[in-house]
């Protein structure tokens, strides 16, 4: 199978150069004897399509101005996404016509016959302009700056306010933050819209009576049902609810306000200054270091390793897509973390969550298959 010499050669790929190793799987007759040699291959050409499509998301989200980055990924999108998406289905029909077992594969396959049963050559397109309003709508909400007391300050940085003692700085930022979303109103309505109807038919092709049913296979939930969430949905509004407008409450009269208001929901109701757990990302990241391996030694020396190789992007800037996640590169067999980090307690906590994911990810991606 041809493989690139590195990871920057890889994203000059067309469709053209991952075509042949699907080919030649295709093509290859399957039994018992070759069946785990085959799903190596597959594993291998795969991981490949998706460290390209990892990538050049993770591009756009870190820079959402970046044309160069946009095209990449449109480009990804448009011209090989699709077609490997075709060529897996032929796989997973070919692997589940064959009824071939595979020891220790019971889960992958129980995955692999539920995706070939959602699959539709019809959705490719809507998938395809999905993933395009994803990348549309990340652009909105990275640009959305204020200025404020002669600094521009993001989203982000007008959020982290609202652990501020000062109730009219809060205030501030709250309504500064508030009008800037406003001007974006209308793309951001016209969004969801389009968000809505490309979903709708994405269900409908795929024989589905509506969008959840869709998503839930998609995300193959198969240990609870829908009926189970609004069970625990009500469990919550009947338990939790009540307990939180409690506590709500009390928070209201230590602060001794008619009425809480968003920007009243996160500062210390004692009268304690905010926390400011670390100065700078590099404070962050050094910090986290130091828990996870407090945690387990191998947990640290594996973000630490990310942070050398560059797979931490943790702070905020303008023109930054908004939230928090972690990916996978599979061909390079690492994870990368995205944040949006301000200086409050909040950043820990999710930079804790993602690199709970990142350690996880550490390993998976050791898995054979």
């Amino acid at each position: 199978m041809k493989t690139p010499h590195d990871v920057k050669e890889l994203m000059t790929w067309s469709w053209e150069d991952f075509a042949p190793a699907y080919q030649e799987l295709e093509k290859a007759p399957l039994s018992a004897a070759n069946v785990e040699g085959w799903l190596d291959g597959w594993t291998a050409a795969a991981k490949l399509v998706d460290e390209y499509y990892s990538r050049a998301y993770v591009a756009t989200s870190v820079n959402t101005v970046d044309a160069a980055a946009k095209k990449t990924f449109e480009g990804f999108m448009e011209n090989i996404y699709p077609q490997a998406k075709q060529a897996e289905q032929r796989l997973k029909q070919k692997l589940l016509a064959s009824g071939l077992q595979v020891k220790g594969f019971e889960l992958q396959l129980r995955n692999m016959r539920s995706e070939a049963e959602l699959y539709r050559e019809a959705n490719l397109p809507l998938e395809v302009e999905e993933e395009k309003l994803n990348t549309a709508h990340d652009e909105i909400m990275g640009a959305q700056t204020v200025q404020m007391d002669g600094e521009t300050k993001t989203q982000r940085q007008l959020e982290g306010m609202f652990w501020n003692p000062d109730r009219a700085v809060r205030e501030r930022a709250w309504s500064l933050m508030s009008q800037r979303q406003l001007q974006d109103r209308a793309a951001i309505n016209a969004h969801w819209q389009q968000y809505m109807e490309l979903r709708l038919q994405i269900a409908k092709n795929a024989d589905k009576p509506d969008y959840r049913a869709y998503r839930w296979q998609l995300n193959q939930r198969f240990d609870y049902t829908p009926e189970d969430a609004k069970r625990f949905q009500d469990s919550i509004e009947k338990a939790v609810v009540p307990f939180t407008m409690r506590l709500a409450e009390k928070r209201r009269q230590r602060l001794g306000l008619n009425s809480l208001r968003y920007f009243d929901i996160y500062v210390d109701y004692r009268g304690g200054e905010a926390l400011k757990p670390f100065a700078t990302t590099e404070e962050l990241e050094s910090r986290m270091v130091n828990a996870f391996t407090h945690v387990d030694p191998d947990f640290g020396k594996n973000l630490q390793e990310m942070r050398a190789a560059g797979l931490l992007d943790t702070g905020n800037r303008p023109n930054k897509a908004a939230g928090a996640y972690c990916t996978t590169f599979a061909w390079t067999g690492k994870p990368f973390i995205f944040g949006n980090a301000v200086g409050i307690n909040d950043d820990v906590r999710t930079l804790l969550h993602e690199g709970g994911h990142a350690m996880h990810d550490t390993e998976t991606l050791k898995l054979r298959w």
